[in-house]
């Protein structure tokens, strides 16, 4: 069993060459995008899917469902992560990698070509929840693979390097975003209900092999070479490292629970705000453009200051914002209002989602950094992440407030800053 502590900059060898820097970075970025861009794009679309596979009598009923099914696939990721996560510490975090590409790959494929429950029933509405445990247990062992093969790449900027999960995520948003803009604006209601809906599932497929090709071909970084193997990387994690499993969970929900109320906005700027679909796609892009250009930039700067002191500050300010800015949204629905929300919330939360990465990392040793960061996630995603879309629509309509979402988020806010102390006590900077 192994006892080593999390890995210090002192102990793992030189810095990669900037050449297979690079290149690392564009293969994760590339390839997490694509993974992330066919779970979301599902969110994107979920008014029309709702109509389509999960019809009901209530327009509200029928988007909770769909809203819900959003959800179903977080479940799986807590099963995947532990054997997604011991495959990526026993065969290496590209084995892994390529693994998890194939299978989201296959659950795309099948809510690309199913079927609608008018054209066949019941199997409409199975199918798409078949394919969509399939992409839950994929992005299961995603987010621990390739966030150590990003942390192990150079310790000393390992903040800078690591914050390219959180960034490429940023990717699928603008670019799911882009999709639900200009379907939007180029195809009639009835033609995106009979086929235009498909289209981005379609491109997915078409840019799967090239995430394979890319990932196939990348190089393990030396601290994972040099790290003596766990035998048993999941007893480990779960008995041995339990008390940095948790903390790690704790770091993530704050994390969580602000990207999937950010992939509701479109959701919730159309049904409850009255905003244009165009529109709201718009300030989902510009959300999304946000997070890809500047959690690189906190990221670094947490190699120089600490991770800590950014992200507890980022916390703050968005227990403090967070209230009044649905306030002012729903007070003052339109374009610039939606705009200007999107922009503070983008900002803030970049300053948390930029350090987190290396947060969690340094809290797991090399030899089940894959399984502790794939199971912390995964618990944390399923239970506080993937159900909060689900959780907004259901407090907007329990509550009859549409700020209802805001305090959601002051929830993990919370949290989060609990487990930031905690993290401090294992050796977080």
């Amino acid at each position: 069993m192994s006892t080593l502590a999390p890995s210090t900059a002192s102990s793992v060898p030189e810095p990669v060459a900037r050449q297979s820097a690079v290149r690392v970075i564009a293969a994760i970025s590339v390839g997490n995008a694509l993974e992330w861009f066919e779970i979301v794009i599902y969110g994107f679309l979920a008014v029309t899917i709702s109509k389509l596979f999960f019809p009901a009598e209530n327009d509200a009923v029928s988007l909770l469902i769909t809203l819900g099914t959003f959800g179903v696939t977080f479940v799986m990721r807590p099963i995947s992560s532990l054997v997604l996560g011991a495959y990526a510490d026993a065969a290496g975090r590209k084995k892994a990698l390529t693994l998890s590409m194939t299978i989201m790959l296959c659950g795309t494929l099948l809510i690309a070509v199913s079927p609608t429950f008018a054209q066949i029933g019941l199997w409409a509405p199975a199918l798409v929840i078949v394919a969509r445990l399939l992409q839950g247990f994929a992005a299961g062992g995603e987010f621990g693979s390739a966030t150590a093969l990003l942390a192990e790449q150079d310790p000393k900027r390992r903040g800078f390097f690591s914050s390219w999960q959180f960034a490429s995520q940023g990717i699928t948003t603008f670019l799911a975003a882009g999709f639900g803009m200009g379907l939007n604006a180029l195809l009639t209601p009835e033609q995106l209900l009979a086929w235009g809906w498909r289209i981005p599932f379609f491109f997915g497929l078409l840019i799967g092999p090239a995430g394979l090709y890319i990932r196939r071909h990348l190089d393990e970084g030396m601290e994972f070479k040099r790290a003596p193997q766990e035998a048993s990387p999941v007893r480990t994690t779960l008995l041995d490292q339990r008390g940095r499993t948790l903390t790690a969970m704790g770091l993530i929900i704050l994390a969580t629970i602000v990207a999937y109320t950010g992939l509701f906005m479109p959701t919730f700027a159309v049904r409850q705000l009255g905003l244009p679909a165009s529109t709201a796609f718009a300030g989902a892009f510009w959300f999304g453009l946000l997070q890809f250009a500047l959690v690189p930039v906190f990221g670094g700067w947490s190699d120089r200051v600490g991770r800590i002191v950014i992200m507890r500050r980022a916390a703050l300010a968005m227990l403090v914002m967070i209230v009044p800015l649905f306030y002012l949204l729903v007070s003052y629905p339109s374009v610039p209002s939606m705009l200007l929300v999107l922009t503070v919330m983008g900002v803030v939360a970049s300053a948390y989602w930029g350090p987190i990465s290396a947060a969690m990392s340094e809290l797991f040793p090399a030899a089940t950094r894959g399984t502790g960061l794939s199971v912390s996630y995964s618990l944390g995603v399923a239970i506080f992440g993937g159900f909060a879309p689900f959780i907004s629509a259901w407090l907007i309509t329990a509550t009859g407030s549409k700020i209802a979402p805001a305090f959601y988020v002051a929830f993990g806010v919370v949290v989060s800053l609990v487990a930031l102390r905690a993290a401090r006590r294992y050796g977080v900077k």
